[in-house]
């Protein structure tokens, strides 16, 4: 008999590797990871949460998601990062490296369904304990789907000690589904009322099952009143929401457009020039900030305002020797500018495809541009386009500055108004005239910058957006900076209002048709030159 136990004993290991004590390089853990490699998993893991030690939640994580791991040959603990079929193991509390083993060599810590659901809402509950808003907030939104998982005492508790908003805005939210799910009406229908002004998907979804419930559910009429007038107001918050946010994208479109167009603005509008490569200009100026870079790699946010200078200066140099090396020969003949500038425009493509890259090339946002500012579950705004439109509007301000209360403005305006008083009156003509190109050079430089922002970064990135430009100028009234920025906006906006129910393909072809059949009515656009603007014009 005794013969017969030993030979047991030998051929089971596994009985042998549950009798002996489980280590993890912790004295206090030791028992807790024996009890449960022995099967008391659930007193183990209540053992664990409640010991007074700050990696507890990380273990209890560390569980759930297989990152903790028994070696089976040293019957230790560790925590594990997997490489291919490989396994790369780390001591538990020092994370020093111990050694890389074969899947065979170690075993996940068994898990069923029912367990996983304990371990969430032992770390849900450990998370409500953090000091950390962040933690606690992402502890609460755990609870939201299984509100049952806590004592409505302690939600009531956590309330009522809570002092950050947005935690708790989550635990109000979790004590209102506590009382939708009561079976109490009153209850039912305070809950109802608390969750009306929540517009997450969970409380839309609890709302609508309440208020489409089937006949023979024990359910108050009033309740179900109730929770019809809740999902009905809930509804147009948000579909007002979302034109809201259609607004806001038409007015991002729109401050893209008027970046693109501001300078065409002041090279078509005031010097009666068609000029082609305006776009080819505006992808100079998103090369400008991907060189800058390069430069600048670990400080991105320094290259992108220091890519704006650099491409103001390097694209307004290329418009002074466009203007001074063809545009200055062709005054007066737009069909032969237009020829020569469109030429203009492939030489700049085919230089970039030459000795950059004919592919894209990657344009980073910084930090500060990365993310989105929420106002709700269902409304939120891109940071990177809130960006965009108000440099859009600080751009639009300092050249209007500059055009009504500078001596330069004031020349400018005097030379596109009539060219032969301003010379009898000493301005330089040719100098204006370049500086005029050139200023409408650097100012599509910067709006190439914008735009590297917010879409790829190519040799054709300014075709994109030639016909948009001269759109914008034609359709605000030529020379007139407030008809660009209204009309750009003007143009975006319908854009994007024209794109849920007819597509973005159907929604341009549709705006184009309107301006086609505005500028029949009125063909000096929104805001027309007068006096001897409109003589000029």
């Amino acid at each position: 008999m005794h013969s017969l136990m030993c030979t047991l004993l030998l051929l089971s290991p596994t009985l042998v590797a549950a009798q002996e004590a489980i280590t993890s390089g912790d004295a206090e853990l030791d028992p807790i990871f024996t009890a449960y490699v022995d099967g008391d998993r659930t007193d183990a893991l209540t053992t664990l949460a409640g010991l007074d030690r700050g990696d507890k939640r990380a273990l209890l994580t560390g569980i759930l998601e297989g990152d903790l791991v028994l070696w089976k040959t040293e019957s230790r603990i560790v925590r594990v990062e997997k490489d291919g079929r490989s396994y790369t193991l780390f001591d538990l509390v020092s994370g020093e490296e111990l050694d890389t083993v074969r899947s065979r060599r170690v075993s996940r810590l068994k898990l069923d369904n029912r367990l996983r659901g304990f371990l969430r809402k032992l770390i849900a509950g450990l998370g409500l304990e953090s000091e950390d808003p962040v933690e606690r907030l992402t502890a609460v939104r755990a609870l939201v789907s299984e509100p049952e998982s806590i004592e409505r005492q302690r939600i009531d508790a956590l309330i009522e000690n809570e002092s950050n908003v947005d935690v708790l805005a989550a635990l109000r939210a979790v004590r209102a589904r506590q009382l939708v799910a009561s079976s109490d009406p009153l209850e039912q229908q305070a809950g109802i009322t608390a969750l009306a002004s929540d517009l997450s998907a969970d409380s839309r979804r609890a709302i609508r099952d309440i208020a489409n419930a089937p006949e023979d559910a024990e359910l108050a009429p009033e309740t179900r009143e109730a929770a019809a007038l809740a999902m009905v107001n809930q509804q147009r918050s948000v579909e007002r929401y979302r034109t809201l946010e259609t607004v806001f994208f038409g007015l991002s479109l729109g401050s893209v457009l008027v970046l693109a167009a501001i300078g065409l603005a002041i090279t078509f509008g005031v010097m009666g020039v068609i000029n082609m490569a305006h776009g080819e200009l505006i992808m100079l100026g998103a090369y400008c900030a991907y060189f800058m870079q390069l430069l600048l790699p670990d400080a991105l946010g320094a290259a992108l305002m220091l890519s704006l200078p650099v491409a103001f200066l390097c694209t307004g140099a290329v418009g002074i020797v466009i203007e001074r090396s063809v545009i200055r020969f062709l005054y007066g003949r737009p069909l032969e500018t237009l020829l020569a500038t469109f030429g203009i425009s492939l030489m700049l493509q085919q230089l970039v495809r030459t000795m950059v890259s004919a592919q894209n090339v990657p344009v980073s946002n910084p930090a500060f541009m990365s993310g989105t500012v929420s106002f709700n579950e269902v409304f939120s705004l891109t940071l990177n386009r809130l960006y965009i439109l108000a440099f859009c509007l600080v751009v639009f301000t300092a050249l209007l500055i500059l055009l009504k209360r500078s001596r330069f403005g004031l020349e400018m305006r005097a030379v596109s108004q009539n060219r032969s008083m301003a010379r009898a009156m000493g301005v330089r003509s040719s100098r204006i005239d370049s500086l005029t190109f050139g200023l409408g050079a650097g100012v599509a430089g910067i709006a190439g910058v914008a735009l590297s922002q917010l879409t790829n970064v190519g040799p054709n990135l300014g075709q994109a957006y030639i016909v948009d430009s001269f759109m914008v100028v034609v359709f605000g009234g030529v020379g007139n900076l407030w008809g660009t920025l209204i009309g750009g906006m003007t143009l975006g906006v319908a854009n994007k209002l024209l794109e849920p129910w007819a597509g973005a393909i159907l929604a341009k072809i549709l705006v184009l048709v309107f301006l086609i059949l505005f500028i029949q009515r009125r063909p000096r656009g929104l805001f027309p030159p007068r006096g001897r603007a409109a003589e000029a014009h």
